[in-house]
């Protein structure tokens, strides 16, 4: 059986104080879905927070709130192009082969793998390792690490990558139902606009907004 399942990659959380997080080992990746414990979540946001918690010059964005909450949100909640740390892991449970997402590679890119069902016919993921899809005919190719020789591959049709890949997705738009529950509990004041920058770091349609009264 091959699975493949949106995971982001987590650094050590140890000093982090702003909310619950859960215990994780560093350089690790967590897998997003609707599966995930209110600490699981936690984990996930303090990730795409501080990957997106930087400073340029001269970029239009208002000043960051002297506030450590506001102040660490800010670069979520301002920036217009947002990264996610990690991408697809794919495994062939049957070989014990796994593709994982290199270094630089973010969910935001998660569509990319269309690139290969659709269109151009290949794509990469990062490097170190460098992660290559590859389709032949009705077959696509997932080399584990394109610049190692003999490296481990992982072989299946198209259809089922494009049957992974709807999955895939239902997974990221799962993640966001316990995200917004979890930012209304743990960052009310905050809630809708990280619910909403979550679902832009994930590449997801931007929800529908609710009907008027009376309507």
């Amino acid at each position: 059986m091959i699975i493949a399942q949106p995971v982001l990659e987590i650094y050590g959380s140890d000093d982090f104080t702003l909310w619950p997080v859960a215990e994780t080992e560093p350089y690790g990746f967590l897998p997003l879905s609707d599966r995930l414990g209110p600490a699981e979540v936690g984990t996930a946001v303090m990730r795409i927070a501080d990957c997106n918690n930087v400073e340029t010059e001269d970029d239009g964005r208002p000043p960051r709130p002297a506030d450590p909450l506001g102040g660490f949100l800010h670069g979520l909640l301002t920036m217009d192009n947002l990264f996610a740390p990690g991408g697809l892991r794919i495994t062939d449970t049957a070989t014990g082969t796994t593709l994982l997402p290199g270094c630089c590679n973010g969910l935001e890119e998660w569509r990319d793998w269309f690139d290969v069902v659709d269109s151009r016919g290949w794509a990469s993921f990062g490097h170190d390792p460098a992660p290559l899809a590859e389709r032949h005919g009705d077959i696509v190719r997932l080399t584990v690490d394109a610049e190692q020789e003999n490296s481990p591959v992982i072989e299946l049709p198209v259809g089922d990558l494009r049957r992974l890949l709807a999955g895939a997705e239902r997974d990221l738009t799962g993640f966001l139902r316990p995200a917004a529950a979890w930012a209304a509990r743990h960052l009310p004041d905050h809630a809708g606009p990280v619910t909403s920058a979550l679902g832009r770091a994930l590449d997801l349609p931007a929800p529908a907004a609710p009907p008027a009264a009376g309507q």
